[in-house]
């Protein structure tokens, strides 16, 4: 099998993160390539989240992203990954005041090389009440502006693209962002078409 190529869809909660990545990996599918999607690990997180989530909390967060994208690297042609070492080391800084106890910025600058591409959907759609995720505007005003910071570090600016959360619905069209990741389908494979939102409660 070829090397995989790795996209993450990144940003703060509720914007519709969970819906781009399995809309995203059924237009690589019907491209005719493999493709393997890693879920947002801070639902299996048993230290807690959301505002009051402690640095170790964030480092657990972290830390297993790390070990599914290992985990999961191999599987397929095309790896797509709801979050990011960049996203979730957002929520660290913030849980840590902006301090790295764990001396972690030289493994999250390293790990962020291993992305082919981000996408990072902008917060301009309503928080929702799922019982899970905070609908504190100001806790995903503060994680957004942090994002801000450290992205231009972290992140070269040709390997990252920005889309408003409220344009993906089900008639987005990933065709175009699909071939800048994988190349334009091989003679006889069909081209990526928009397909169907799955519903999920994470976004």
């Amino acid at each position: 099998m070829p090397s995989t190529s790795k996209i993450a869809f990144i940003g703060s909660h509720s914007v519709r993160k969970t819906n781009a990545v399995h809309s995203f990996a059924g237009a690589v599918g019907r491209s005719g390539r493999s493709v393997e999607v890693g879920r947002e690990v801070i639902r299996f997180n048993p230290l807690g989240l959301n505002e009051g989530a402690t640095p170790e909390a964030q480092l657990w967060v972290i830390m297993a992203q790390i070990q599914q994208e290992l985990e999961l690297r191999k599987r397929a042609e095309v790896l797509v990954t709801d979050r990011a070492v960049i996203d979730n080391f957002a929520y660290f800084l913030r849980a840590t005041r902006g301090e790295d106890p764990f001396e972690l910025r030289p493994l999250v600058r390293k790990w962020c090389e291993t992305y082919d591409l981000f996408v990072r959907l902008l917060p301009d759609v309503p928080l929702r009440v799922d019982g899970v995720r905070s609908t504190n505007t100001k806790f995903r005003n503060e994680i957004e502006s942090i994002l801000d910071t450290i992205l231009p570090t972290y992140v070269p600016e040709d390997r990252l693209i920005t889309i408003r959360a409220s344009e993906v619905t089900e008639s987005f069209d990933w065709a175009s962002l699909v071939e800048r990741l994988v190349g334009p389908p091989a003679p006889g494979e069909p081209a990526a078409r928009p397909v169907t939102l799955i519903p999920t409660l994470w976004d």
